[in-house]
């Protein structure tokens, strides 16, 4: 008679804090039993020689938003949550967004509805671009009390940013409700000089789009937001640190004693400017925001993740189509930087490549890996240890993984609905084999066998890591307007 539902055999397992040699069973959808010499199961997988890890937990992922003009997502919940399985994630944060004018409620529900397609599990973060009070007061502790709790606001783009003293409003209502507020900070303005005079000066070619966005208007705006943050006392995470300058700004918060966190994205830490300045058109397959940097502050990056500085990295998973109507290409292959769609595709190569560069190549250990993809953001996001972890009463969700393995990445490996990966001919050392999630298998030995519509969506409540500090600079409270 079976013990178990599943039981993987005979493999190698890693949390943040351990690596040991265990049987995992599962019943239920979770982890139940974690030894070596388990009971039968009415399945088993043998992971001999095999690398046992949590799924990866994805929590800054664009799919299936829609888009205003002629481009659009290349992924819907289906592809892309396949695509993120292949490469060994199993739960994704993505955003619900709020329509200038409109209502985050309403955004909200149609993302829900999207959503229901998914292969893997899933949550969102919701993204304000009209923070005005009856949404932020009526719609808003709604939404957080059902377990959409996590902001995002960005400071730049024209379609969606929204102005500092709206910034300053949402992070109070963020410490009111018990939400966490993640930042795109970039220095609107100065993008916005840099890229006029660029215009004036026929500078228009992919390669321009870093020179529109220096470091300069990166660093700055991580500052102001750390100011801000640490005035209302509100924990914040600070997306896609692209280099050295912003992270040491994450590096002085964090050494006041802020609740900052620094996320950073695989891109910054394989690709540079200089991809950008690719032959012809090709280099608007690297056009994101912020731009890729240098090969110095990728070895900063690295630095800064080794020493836990920045302790989350995400894929940003952005996909448009290189050609058609709809791509990259949409408004012409002479088009200037400022027509071509930002963003990048990374679910699937995002575990790989981390893997590969930074256990296989020695700059983190195994437990790094585990935390850096999928334990931080489990803990941050209010989802651990449901999530990001292997341990008892855990959901099991894993990642069989060959760690000797050598693959070479192509877009066809990537079962994506994009045309083109940016990390084209990297070669890999590390690929995961088998994805399960919930202990139900979503890909075998590569490929995709779970069903539209297997993932759940995740709640999250109230938890203590995003609990504010109490402290205020000014010796006055002033999102409750009391004496601190």
């Amino acid at each position: 008679m079976p013990e178990f539902d599943l039981v993987i055999r005979n493999g190698r397992v890693a949390t943040a804090s351990d690596v040991f040699d265990s049987d995992v069973g599962i019943a239920g959808g979770q982890v139940v039993a974690l030894a070596r010499g388990l009971g039968p199961g009415a399945k088993e997988i043998d992971a001999r020689g095999k690398l046992v890890l949590p799924g990866g937990v994805d929590s800054h992922t664009h799919i299936e938003e829609p888009r205003g003009g002629p481009t659009r997502n290349a992924d819907t919940f289906a592809s892309g949550s396949a695509s993120a399985a292949v490469g060994g994630t199993t739960t994704v944060i993505g955003f619900a967004r709020q329509e200038r004018g409109g209502s985050i409620a309403q955004g909200v529900a149609e993302h829900m509805a999207r959503a229901a397609q998914s292969r893997i599990d899933y949550s969102f973060h919701m993204i304000f671009t009209d923070p005005r009070p009856e949404i932020m007061e009526q719609e808003v502790p709604k939404l957080v009390e059902a377990g959409h709790r996590s902001f995002k606001i960005f400071l730049t783009y024209a379609g969606a940013r929204i102005t500092d003293d709206q910034a300053l409003e949402v992070l109070a209502a963020a410490r009111r409700l018990g939400a966490l507020v993640c930042i795109h900070a970039e220095h609107h303005d100065l993008i916005e000089f840099h890229t006029r005079a660029l215009l004036k000066a026929g500078l228009t070619w992919p390669k321009y789009h870093a020179w529109a966005k220096p470091m300069v208007v990166e660093r700055e705006c991580v500052h102001r937001v750390c100011a801000m943050a640490e005035a209302l006392d509100v924990p914040i995470q600070v997306f896609h640190v692209s280099g050295a300058e912003s992270a040491e700004e994450i590096e002085r918060a964090q050494a006041r004693g802020l609740k900052v966190w620094g996320e950073t994205c695989t891109q910054y830490l394989v690709l540079t400017a200089e991809d950008l300045d690719r032959p012809g058109f090709e280099g608007a397959k690297y056009v994101c925001s912020p731009a890729p940097r240098s090969k110095a502050d990728q070895a900063a990056l690295w630095d800064h993740i080794s020493r836990g500085v920045i302790q989350n990295v995400t894929s940003d998973h952005a996909p448009t189509r290189y050609a058609g109507a709809d791509g990259k290409s949409a408004f012409g292959e002479s088009a200037p930087f400022t027509q071509i769609p930002n963003g990048l595709p990374g679910l699937a190569a995002r575990m790989p490549i981390l893997f590969s560069e930074g256990v296989a190549k020695g700059r983190i250990d195994l437990p790094t890996f585990v935390s850096i993809t999928a334990t931080h953001a489990a803990k941050l996001f209010g989802l651990h240890p449901r999530k990001g972890t292997i341990a008892v009463g855990s959901d099991a969700d894993i990642a069989i993984w060959d760690p000797a393995r050598k693959v070479t990445i192509t877009q066809a490996l990537l079962q994506d609905a994009n045309d083109h990966t940016p990390f084209e001919g990297i070669e890999v050392t590390g690929w995961p084999e088998t994805t399960l999630v919930r202990g139900v298998p979503v890909v075998e030995q590569g490929k995709v066998v779970g069903a539209p519509g297997h993932g759940q969506f995740l709640p999250r409540g109230p938890y203590a890591m995003i609990k504010p500090r109490g402290v205020f600079p000014g010796g006055f409270n002033p999102v409750d307007g009391v004496p601190a």
